[in-house]
């Protein structure tokens, strides 16, 4: 090991969801980021391996507790001993458990959740259990592992931390305060939770100044505190060498759609997305390119999709335009951001909008909103709306899909913005920010 080189800390709380979220495709360009610095990496998850388990049977148990628990949506039953161990949660330290990585698994369909690591280590219901610490006794539950690594970087606002690192926690944004009736987190927690953060932990990072400035705002922090690093997109499933013949062959064998012939959004059904008045404004637009949704429906989803239900059996004139896509492989998505004639990402609130990057990278023009970080992530390279005036919407809709000039030159000013949020230049970020953190604590 090279005396530059340092060992660094990931968690899985967001990586081990096998639909992703943007979090988990943080994480993932995060690990992809430190490997390509030449540190070594380290995961922890919170998948369920029984404390007994010998090490020859322990990685075989890990994949088939992620493979149940979580690619099904299963929970652990809540027996009487969980029951009894609930009730009297001690504030001792967890010993996460180590699960060697052998390769008697057959673990391909895994590497969105498992990015490659020198170690891995789990405990069963690690997550779940900090929350109920953190309510219990108002601080993070504390890990334990042989030689821990310089730093712990959490991917999310969990309350955990590591001994014998500095822990380091990203926070993408504060929907749940700005936005507290776009999302059910309890919010009195939620805000317990980031005060605890921002007065303890040994970093806080986050993805945009947009977020920056809304952390200082609310809580009242030195905006030096705060390190905006920005991040950069998992391209690691797209295909940039892919002719477009083999695209549009694609597209329509798997979708029946051509190249270039459809609008796309990408994101989860949900009222911070916006997707409800992005349906009012395409059906407000009048144009015959299709419009194709990807995404699972989540909170309120119902609302969002109510033109498209209709009532007493009623179909909206258009609605059949509509393509409903409830979930793609990475790789799928990809293919279809780079054939979209436009994405359309009409967000309310995004703390950094990586949709909007990945097809920005992939050459997509851009219709977003005019709010949060978005404005601060495509500068000119992308038609800018107003997310609550479908008529706006529409308008840029109607624009987007008539012109090929206008889609032409924000594709190419898409390509050239992407690269000031390109893997290397966020390798340059993460690692002189990490170096900071350990010059800072060799000077205290």
């Amino acid at each position: 090991m090279t005396a530059n080189r340092l060992r660094i800390g990931v968690d899985g709380y967001n990586l081990a969801i096998p639909a992703g979220t943007g979090v988990a495709s943080y994480a993932r360009a995060l690990c992809r980021a430190i490997d390509g610095l030449g540190h070594g990496l380290d995961l922890v998850y919170g998948v369920g391996v029984p404390g007994g388990t010998p090490p020859q049977m322990r990685e075989s148990l890990f994949y088939s507790a992620l493979g149940h628990q979580l690619a099904l949506g299963e929970k652990p039953r809540m027996t009487f001993k969980r029951r009894l161990v609930r009730a009297t949660m001690l504030p001792t330290v967890r010993k996460p458990l180590r699960v060697p990585i052998d390769g008697k698994v057959i673990a391909r369909d895994f590497a969105g959740q498992i990015p490659p690591a020198e170690r891995l280590f789990t405990r069963s219901g690690l997550f779940d259990t900090a929350v109920r610490h953190f309510r219990r006794y108002g601080r993070p539950l504390r890990i334990r592992i042989p030689d821990p690594p310089a730093i712990m970087h959490w991917t999310y606002p969990v309350p955990v931390e590591m001994e014998g690192a500095l822990n380091v926690y990203t926070l993408h944004d504060l929907v749940p305060l700005v936005m507290p009736y776009a999302s059910l987190e309890d919010k009195g927690y939620y805000a317990a939770l980031i005060r605890w953060l921002l007065d303890h932990a040994d970093g806080i990072c986050t993805v945009s100044e947009a977020s920056k400035a809304d952390i200082v705002r609310l809580f009242g922090v030195a905006p030096d505190s705060i390190a905006n690093l920005y991040q950069a997109a998992d391209m690691a499933a797209a295909r940039p060498d892919e002719s477009d013949e083999a695209l549009a062959t694609w597209l329509r064998a798997v979708f029946a759609l051509e190249h270039q012939g459809y609008f796309l959004f990408a994101g989860a059904i949900e009222p911070k997305k916006n997707v409800g008045r992005l349906i009012e404004a395409y059906l407000q637009s009048g144009v015959e390119t299709p419009l194709v949704i990807v995404g699972r429906e989540g909170w309120r989803a119902d609302a969002e999709l109510r033109l498209l239900r209709g009532g007493h059996g009623a179909t909206l004139e258009g609605a059949s335009r509509i393509r409903r896509v409830d979930y793609l492989p990475r790789a799928a998505l990809m293919r279809l951001i780079r054939g979209a004639r436009s994405v359309v990402f009409p967000s309310l609130y995004e703390g950094f909008g990586l949709p909007v990057l990945e097809a920005m990278t992939l050459g997509a023009p851009v219709i977003t909103s005019n709010s949060s970080s978005l404005p601060e992530l495509v500068g000119d390279a992308a038609m800018l709306v107003d997310p609550y005036d479908t008529d706006a919407m529409a308008s840029a809709i109607r624009r987007m899909d008539g012109d090929s000039a206008l889609r032409h030159d924000h594709a190419v000013l898409g390509r050239s913005r992407a690269d000031a949020f390109s893997a290397p230049r966020f390798e340059q970020r993460i690692d002189q920010y990490y170096r900071r953190l350990l010059e800072d604590k060799d000077s205290r």
